[in-house]
């Protein structure tokens, strides 16, 4: 077993503390990864503050992570010692069911073992990023290009295949109309992703506060949701919305934005349930749907597809004792768009 400093939520209501935790032996498709940068998600402070529900304490999250490989198992082909590689929100599955062999090991039906509070394959809990070092089996390992620089790279592994999926799969393009709920850490990449797969993109905000990033990042309208006038101004407008906020949103309201055959998509995930009319689909043949991250192969490709466009998340670097700072300035909107921690503090 290998000892790496961490950082660690001791309890649901305690700040995060440096601590130690144990890694597993490298085993024969293993790769050991020394972590120089870990991203920090919304996610990470749902899950550490129990609002998803109870976990195993203490906890170490983070599965936006990147860094070099230091050591392989004996069976590993995909890595090699010195590799640029990122790990993202899952570790594993179970390789055998249907969405698994289909290459969605995102959506296995056994459930993915997530990078953090999950249970792998020897009994032990999955601690994240926050970390000096992982060992993560070589299949769930991504390559990062040498082209996207490395201290922003961390946030592609959650918030940038979480945005990417679903703009993918719903056919963003050029000749549809795409909108983007919310300009936080998922926002901004999914303005800048819809922007450079062809899509005319609007961004709704709550307030203006943010405009001139976004059009910066490539979106061509931007409109103030706090403003009643959007919804008449932008009924039956979109093919596609991405809604990525993670809080109780009108519904009804934004599915009156969707024109015939539109989808809104939730990839933000609330807490609470979501109440939702039948007639606000009914019109227009409307589809409410939701999004979790996306396949290994997905992930892969949206790597490249952000290498080939030039596309980075905007990112502010921080040590991390600073991540319970951070974390009130994440619930207070307060980042521009996505904090990393530079791992290198850790040590």
């Amino acid at each position: 077993m290998l000892t790496v400093n961490a950082y660690a939520a001791p309890s649901a209501t305690a700040p995060l503390v440096k601590t130690t935790i144990e890694r597993r032996d490298v085993g024969a498709k293993d790769v050991l990864i020394e972590i120089k940068y870990s991203g920090v998600c919304h996610s990470d402070i749902h899950t550490v503050r129990g609002e998803w529900g109870p976990i195993a304490y203490p906890q170490v999250v983070g599965h936006e992570i990147v860094g070099i490989v230091t050591e392989v198992g004996s069976e590993v082909s995909l890595h090699k010692v010195g590799d640029r590689v990122g790990v993202g929100c899952m570790v594993n599955s179970c390789r055998e069911c249907v969405n698994c062999l289909a290459g969605m090991q995102n959506y296995c039906l056994a459930g993915n073992t997530q990078t953090y509070t999950s249970v792998d394959r020897d009994g032990t809990v999955t601690q994240g990023g926050y970390s000096t070092h992982i060992v993560v089996v070589e299949d769930f390992v991504l390559k990062v290009p040498e082209s996207i620089p490395f201290e922003a790279a961390a946030p592609l592994l959650c918030a940038g295949i979480t945005t990417f999926s679903p703009l993918a799969h719903w056919n963003a393009g050029p000749g549809k109309k795409v909108a983007v709920v919310g300009m936080g850490g998922l926002g901004h990449m999914a303005v800048k992703i819809a922007h450079a797969m062809g899509a005319e993109v609007t961004v709704l905000s709550q307030s203006l506060s943010k405009q001139d990033d976004g059009i910066r990042f490539g979106a061509d309208h931007y409109y103030a949701t706090s403003d009643p006038a959007t919804f008449d101004t932008l009924a039956n407008e979109f093919d596609l919305i991405i809604n990525t906020v993670s809080a109780p949103v009108d519904l009804q309201a934004y599915l009156s934005l969707l024109r015939l055959d539109g989808t809104m998509v939730n990839v933000g995930a609330p807490a609470e349930p979501l109440p939702i009319s039948v007639f606000g689909l009914m019109g227009n043949r409307r589809s409410y749907a939701a999004s979790g991250i996306g396949s290994i192969g997905e992930t892969q490709e949206m790597l490249d597809f952000c290498a080939e466009h030039g596309i980075a998340p905007e990112t502010e670097l921080i040590a991390v004792d600073y991540i319970n700072e951070a974390y009130e300035r994440v619930l207070a909107s307060d980042v521009r768009y996505r904090f990393v921690i530079d791992v290198a503090t850790l040590a």
